[in-house]
């Protein structure tokens, strides 16, 4: 009857170790960052949340915007969103990486590049 407790032991902790090992990790990326971008008109800073599903919300203090799209490739972040750039619509595309608890790059525009910077709160 021991030898039956123990296998059933050693069974249960086999299984609980695969399972463990099998849930997979959140891109480097997820979580929420407070970003500074470099805009023709000045810094502007504001709150990145990224979710793991490609969903985010881009907060200001004009308010926020959501992201969808977001694409995770290793360290590297991706996404398009277009915003009200005060009554007047403006696309931007990021892209940018992360390092531990950095982010850096860039938002592309028909106005030109902004430099984005941020660190993970």
């Amino acid at each position: 009857m021991s030898k039956l407790i123990k296998r059933t032991w050693f069974l249960a902790a086999l299984v609980l170790l695969a399972a463990c090992s099998s849930t997979p990790s959140a891109p480097p990326g997820v979580g929420i960052w407070d970003v500074s971008i470099n805009t023709p008109v000045g810094e502007q800073g504001g709150t990145w949340t990224l979710a793991a599903d490609g969903t985010g919300i881009m907060g200001s203090d004009q308010g926020n915007q959501n992201i969808e799209g977001i694409m995770f490739d290793g360290n590297d972040i991706s996404f398009a969103v277009d915003i009200d750039a005060g009554g007047q619509a403006l696309s931007l595309e990021f892209s940018g990486s992360v390092d531990g608890d950095s982010l850096s790059g860039d938002f592309s525009s028909d106005f030109g590049d902004f430099g984005v910077s941020g660190t993970r709160q």
